[in-house]
């Protein structure tokens, strides 16, 4: 039974930092994709970062720049540093594992987390 935990979000004020964390259990984590999600009130789950075993990373355009996806395969973690923080970005914040080797699409994905709220305050 694959288990992910994030961890991490909170109430902050625009600019502010945050890290997000994952912890993943109950397979082999080293050789599948793992991928950070969010999803605003009444808006669709969006594609925010993906990183590959082999430490590659996508990101979604807008997200370039502000975002930093990083996984540690030995302690089976992957993390989100988001920077800057807007409003905009006030989102409840989900990570996803994949058996692939490259996903960047939500339903590509087989293993979510339940999600932690990220909230940005003006």
């Amino acid at each position: 039974q694959v288990q992910l935990v994030e961890s991490g979000g909170g109430l902050v004020q625009a600019g502010d930092s945050l890290r997000l964390s994952c912890a993943a259990s109950g397979s082999a984590f080293s050789s599948d994709v793992m991928g950070w999600f969010r999803q605003a009130p009444g808006k669709e789950r969006e594609f925010v970062a993906a990183i590959t075993w082999t430490k590659n990373t996508y990101y979604a355009n807008s997200r370039i720049g502000r975002f930093t996806i990083s996984r540690s395969n030995a302690k089976n973690t992957v993390d989100l540093q988001i920077n800057s923080l807007k409003p905009e970005d006030t989102a409840v914040y989900y990570c996803a594992k994949a058996h692939k080797l490259l996903a960047l699409n939500w339903d590509e994905y087989d293993y979510w987390g339940q999600g932690t709220q990220v909230t940005v305050s003006t």
